[in-house]
């Protein structure tokens, strides 16, 4: 995701405490939030994807099975 959007994210976070959202910049704030979630799965998957446990007898299980 990029800065700018995270920024974003944050921006309407801090007014959302200080003064209140409008109902679009609400929206707004959930479409950043989801596509911020959906990016942070899908890095986590790819990271998860190349971890392998080595057992005792020397052989290997990958942690996420597809």
């Amino acid at each position: 995701m990029e800065k700018a959007k995270i920024d974003r994210i944050n921006q309407l976070a801090r007014k959302a405490k200080s003064e209140g959202l409008t109902d679009e910049e609400k929206a707004e704030q959930q479409k950043l939030r989801d596509e911020y979630r959906e990016d942070f799965k899908a890095s986590l998957m790819g990271q998860l994807d190349r971890v392998y446990i080595k057992e005792a007898d020397g052989s290997t299980t990958k942690v996420i099975k597809q």
